[in-house]
């Protein structure tokens, strides 16, 4: 079957499409045919040896797919051969075929496309664990969300919204912000173009957000952190930006305010039942079009390499799917 491979640490750029013989199961595994592959940012990392998890070369990225079982090991009995599902992978999504973890494996929901589907596990899994659980966001509450227009973005407004929050809207041009209107956001701010310190007062009366949701890091964390609500809540998503910032600790004192991590794919495996209620949660509002998981672009396997690329170029909005 064919696979992108990643033969030595380096950018999107360098990655092969060849032949790959995939080895036996083992016990816990199923192997899925893949339709259907989410791209993420922690792909775009990985290959370039600046994620937290480091594969042993060489190794296929892509951590996210929707596809067909093929064979499930013989202690598996949730699964079968013919099931249409969804499957956090942790590796070897871009590929034809992949050997996946059977408890990371669930059918897909009625109605989903393949697509859809690929699209919606990570991203909305991540979002879902960063305002509902670790900022435990309440309806009334304002939430600000940077980089709003990319795929965890898209999903933090829609749950924030479903929760019954207002959501702040920021990214960096009209027609990106134009995509955050259309999934619910209430107000916008265009950081390139105006002060986000002053657009963030004029928006929330001078009072600041309840919670910051940021998967950017870098120019804008500090102002937004200074700008934040009494107790409010910053979550640390990721470094979209590709800048770690050096916030300073004191802005937490002035505000009470708290400093929040989110890790999904290590909450996935330490806390699995808290990971299932949450994606029942997700499941329900997806049913009542609560939420709209918007892929902005399908690539072929080949063209796997140039989605990486987009997404790190940040030209890309919402979600890019690979379709094998």
């Amino acid at each position: 079957m064919q696979a992108i491979v990643c033969k030595a640490w380096g950018p999107p750029e360098d990655l092969v499409l060849e032949s790959v013989v995939l080895p036996a199961l083992q016990p816990g595994q199923v192997r899925i045919r893949v339709r259907a592959a989410g791209v993420n940012f922690p792909d775009v990392l990985i290959v370039q040896k600046k994620y937290q998890q480091q594969p042993a070369l060489p190794f296929t990225p892509g951590n996210e797919v929707a596809g067909e079982v093929i064979e499930v090991a013989s202690d598996v009995v949730h699964l079968r051969p013919g099931d249409a599902v969804v499957s956090f992978c942790n590796l070897g999504g871009f590929a034809e075929e992949v050997i996946a973890p059977a408890d990371a494996t669930h059918a897909m929901a009625p109605g989903l496309s393949f697509e859809t589907a690929a699209a919606f596990t990570l991203t909305y899994g991540t979002s879902w664990h960063a305002l509902c659980d670790r900022a435990a966001l309440k309806a009334g509450e304002t939430v600000l969300v940077l980089g709003a227009s990319g795929g965890v973005g898209l999903a933090a407004i829609e749950i924030a919204r479903a929760v019954g929050a207002r959501v702040i809207a920021a990214a960096s041009s009209a027609d990106k912000l134009a995509l955050c209107r259309e999934h619910g956001a209430d107000a916008l701010i265009n950081y390139e173009e105006e002060d986000l310190r002053e657009a963030i007062k004029r928006h929330t009366n001078g009072r600041g957000p309840d919670v910051v949701f940021d998967p950017v890091g870098g120019k804008y964390a500090e102002p937004a952190f200074r700008s934040i609500a009494w107790r409010g809540r910053y979550l640390v998503v990721g470094f979209a930006n590709g800048q770690i910032p050096a916030v300073p600790w004191n802005l937490a004192l002035l505000k009470s305010a708290s400093l929040v991590g989110v890790f999904w794919g290590e909450f996935v495996r330490r806390e699995p039942l808290a990971h299932e209620a949450g994606m029942a949660s997700l499941l329900g509002w997806l049913s009542e079009g609560r939420l709209r998981p918007h892929v902005s672009r399908t690539y072929t396997l080949a063209e796997t390499a140039q989605a990486l690329i987009d997404l790190r170029d940040r030209r890309a909005t919402g979600k890019l799917v690979i379709v094998p």
